[in-house]
């Protein structure tokens, strides 16, 4: 409620449109070629709707929607799609110049507002994910044959992708 019609459209311009329009650009080579591998960086929160992250989490599960149709799209062209969902790594995204916060405020939002801001500034490069581990299994993960379709980076990502399965089971039954 908090944040602008227009941070809510940067952010699904940056997370969901940007990799669309990136492969869109790239699949008539990829179909030509019949090969390729498109591997889109999500999130955990492509996964959870994490509290006060909604514009982020919406671009996270757009993506995760939009990887999950078009990889039988254009499998018959051999071309392979990962979807990576990261947990929490040490990356720029908690500094001061990283963090953009909602531009409008309200009074029934205020305490929770500070009690979140704290815990996010607290954990800026305290991340538990190691960046170059990542980069790595990244690009083993490129260069498979047979590449997952899904990839949960970090053992938070595993806890968390657990938690939501379980969550689900209880739902269904």
């Amino acid at each position: 409620e908090e944040l602008s019609p227009r941070q809510m459209e940067l952010q699904l311009a940056t997370s969901l449109l940007g990799p669309m329009n990136v492969t869109r650009a790239v699949l008539p080579v990829m179909r030509k070629n019949r090969s390729g591998h498109i591997i889109s960086i999500s999130s955990t929160a492509g996964l959870v709707g994490y509290e006060y992250c909604s514009a982020y989490s919406a671009s996270k599960f757009g993506l995760e929607g939009w990887m999950e149709c078009l990889a039988p799209e254009v499998a018959p062209f051999g071309i392979n799609t990962t979807l990576v969902e990261p947990g929490f790594f040490r990356t720029g995204l908690l500094t001061p110049t990283s963090t953009i916060w909602a531009e409008n405020s309200l009074q029934d939002y205020a305490a929770k507002n500070a009690e979140l801001r704290l815990f996010w500034k607290s954990m800026n490069g305290k991340q538990g994910g190691d960046p170059a581990k990542l980069a790595t299994a990244l690009i083993k993960i490129a260069n498979e044959n047979e590449p997952p379709k899904r990839w949960l980076a970090g053992a938070d990502a595993i806890t968390i992708a657990e938690q939501k399965v379980s969550e689900f089971q209880k739902q269904i039954d």
